[in-house]
């Protein structure tokens, strides 16, 4: 998946601006996996601390991240230093 996904540093989450909608809009199966993967990768970053790719969009672009997940919470994912990204906005994380 990775075509079209630019790299960002994870320092530079938190200038970016986040639309409301989401990117799956209403496909019900891809937004059940995306919660099974958010899942996933948190306990993988709390148990494992392993880095996992994030595939989002803010409102200018696709992007993509390499990094860990500390938390999760119903409408956002929270990554070290504080820095969140939106649930809505992601696509996937492998």
């Amino acid at each position: 998946m990775n075509y079209n996904f630019e790299t960002i540093d994870k320092e530079k989450i938190g200038s970016l601006s986040f639309p409301n909608n989401d990117v799956l809009e209403d496909d019900k199966e891809a937004i059940k996996q995306r919660k099974e993967e958010l899942d996933r990768a948190l306990t993988l970053g709390n148990l494992e601390h392993l880095k996992i790719k994030i595939y989002f969009e803010d409102d200018t672009s696709k992007k993509m991240v390499d990094t860990t997940i500390w938390g999760l919470t119903e409408e956002r994912i929270i990554l070290k230093q504080g820095v969140v990204i939106p649930i809505k906005r992601i696509y996937k994380t492998v």
